[in-house]
């Protein structure tokens, strides 16, 4: 696996952005029966789930969303000097999303921008990337973007995908800052485990192959067997115990995975975070999406302890221990299907 540890880098905010469509328990009940749909929701802890609109992009959430941090920061759109974007869901094949946010945006045309194909360990990956970046520059501001619209990959009838993925944009805005916490980054590769969570058809191999394809169980041994690894390295690297840890943030990905893997790594339940229920799993926003949700208040209070662990397809996995803090803006927000931000309740 490889490690990094930098300095100098400050969380600022993280916006989150879901559409205003919803499917819910009685969704699944109508296409799956509702003894069957209870048993689902209750062996993942999963509810409900945000869904874009036909024709509404990741980009289309998380523009206002982008939009919404920089004013809450009171960042000039020309004082970003970076832009990541981490989908699998990308408008086009080509020109990267990243490209056309920027020029949404009216960001200046000194910003990098360059999109990554990463899903579920890719918030920690972008983290990883943009502190490195703005770590060799000494200088500089990111924003950082990640999210899918996974229901647009998925056949609604596929009762082993379709009650569990959501869609949904996140922003978050880092800046270099002399002052900051380290960042300890720990990341691994197994791509053999690639065939087990897969979208064969879209790409140039099979351009009309397949949707989106699970191996649950795989999927629940590789994250049994790597992820508590990754999590003690990286606590080692950072030269923290799990106890030394505020929050631990967790790809939300199955409830009952999330609490044997903090049984596993030793977290307490009230470090553990558990914010999938009316999400469901967003792929790379997960993290960004449960810190708004559910940490806003201690992330806006002060200096803050985060464990950060996202996995899944590929196989591909990432660990960050990060202490930053306080962020000036942490929220979530609704969006239409006309980009407007909708007030939630």
């Amino acid at each position: 696996m490889a490690q990094a540890s930098i300095n100098g880098i400050a969380l600022r905010g993280i916006v989150s952005a879901l559409p205003t469509g919803v499917e819910d328990v009685t969704h699944l009940a109508a296409r799956f029966g509702a003894e069957q749909a209870e048993r689902i929701a209750a062996a993942t802890g999963i509810r409900r789930r945000h869904i874009a609109a036909p024709g509404q992009c990741m980009s289309d959430l998380a523009l206002p969303a982008a939009r919404e941090l920089l004013d809450g920061l009171g960042w000039a759109s020309d004082s970003v000097d970076l832009l990541i974007c981490v989908t699998q869901t990308p408008d086009h094949p080509l020109p990267a999303t990243a490209c056309l946010l920027q020029n949404r945006l009216g960001l200046g045309r000194q910003c990098a921008a360059f999109d990554v194909g990463l899903g579920c360990s890719g918030y920690v990956y972008g983290l990883w990337l943009a502190a490195s970046l703005l770590s060799s520059m000494g200088r500089g501001r990111a924003l950082l973007v990640a999210g899918d619209t996974t229901s647009r990959t998925l056949d609604p009838q596929d009762r082993s995908v379709a009650p569990l993925f959501g869609d949904a944009g996140t922003v978050t805005a880092l800046e270099w800052d002399a002052d900051a916490g380290p960042l300890t980054v720990d990341v691994g590769t197994d791509g053999a485990g690639g065939p087990y969570l897969i979208q064969p058809g879209g790409g140039a191999r099979q351009p009309d192959g397949p949707l989106l394809f699970m191996d649950g169980t795989q999927v629940f041994a590789f994250t049994l067997r790597e992820v508590p690894k990754a999590i003690a390295s990286t606590l080692a690297a950072s030269g923290r115990t799990i106890a030394d840890i505020d929050h631990v943030v967790l790809h939300q990905a199955n409830e009952m995975m999330l609490r044997r893997l903090g049984a596993k790594i030793g977290a307490r339940e009230d470090q553990l975070v558990l914010a999938l229920a009316d999400r469901g799993n967003t792929s790379s926003a997960t993290i960004p999406l449960a810190m708004t949700d559910a940490l806003a208040p201690s992330l806006t209070d002060g200096e803050r302890n985060l464990l950060l662990c996202g996995f899944g397809v590929g196989w591909s996995w990432g660990t960050t221990v990060w202490r930053t803090g306080p962020a000036r803006v942490c929220r979530t927000i609704l969006v239409n299907a006309s980009g407007e931000i909708i007030p939630a309740g």
